[in-house]
């Protein structure tokens, strides 16, 4: 086997590997966005602070968009690949 074909695949081999990941964040991210659209309205939503174990209250429209927005930059990101 040369070196070349061995390298091809690696190369897919890390492809498919990243294309699993991003597909179970996806996932993970599609239900987020269903939990925030099914709550109540007068329900409260907290963010976690990045590093950190402190919760801030959040504005559950502004959340709920800017989760919408990395779901659809996730779905582009995978079909780049």
């Amino acid at each position: 086997m040369s070196s070349k074909s061995r390298e091809n695949d690696d190369n897919l081999e890390g492809q498919s590997a990243q294309k699993e990941e991003l597909n179970r964040k996806i996932k993970e991210q599609k239900v987020v966005v269903d939990e925030l659209s099914n709550l109540k309205k007068n329900r409260r939503v907290y963010i976690q602070q990045r590093n950190s174990n402190i919760f801030f209250l959040a504005d559950r429209g502004q959340t709920l968009g800017s989760c919408k927005k990395e779901l659809d930059n996730m779905k582009k990101e995978l079909q780049d690949l």
